[in-house]
């Protein structure tokens, strides 16, 4: 099995799949809000939560991204220089502890560098939870080594094995 692509692996219009997808539970929110000292108490405290809109408290979107991006690492970024910007990202659904996430990339573009030895994909992750409703979008552009890469060739990475 390999892990990520070279840039010439990837084409315009592509939709990539990714899997598995991921349970988030109330755990996981409460020490991600608290990690990252967002304390707001939509996202920590079921007692205000309940006078909300949703009457529960709501999964920090931040983890939300950080997962579905961690998805897209396998099939998109895994040989990657740099993720070099999160374009935009929208928050198109509610996501609750329970929740189990699933995520769908696009690619958009591709375009190589001046330097010959690598390109840059552009594309977009779509979010679903388990009901197929869309809860959040990315688009990002990613730099990714061609296979004539001085330091990331494919004799570069760890030899893979048939187990």
């Amino acid at each position: 099995m390999s892990y990520g692509r070279f840039f010439e692996e990837f084409e315009v219009g592509e939709v990539i799949k990714h899997w598995p997808g991921r349970t988030i539970s109330e755990t996981d929110n409460t020490w991600f809000s608290l990690l990252t000292q967002n304390q707001h108490p939509l996202h920590i405290d079921a007692n205000y939560a309940e006078s909300t809109q949703h009457g529960k408290p709501l999964v920090n979107g931040i983890l939300v991204m950080a997962i579905a991006v961690g998805q897209s690492v396998a099939e998109i970024s895994g040989r990657c220089i740099a993720n070099l910007d999160y374009e935009s990202v929208t928050h198109d659904g509610p996501t609750f502890a329970g929740d189990t996430i699933y995520s769908t990339s696009t690619i958009l573009e591709t375009r190589e560098t001046s330097k010959g030895d690598r390109g840059v994909v552009y594309l977009e992750t779509e979010v679903f939870n388990q009901r197929e409703e869309l809860i959040m979008k990315i688009r990002r552009h990613v730099l990714i080594p061609k296979r004539n890469h001085a330091t990331l060739g494919e004799g570069k990475l760890p030899r893979q094995t048939d187990s």
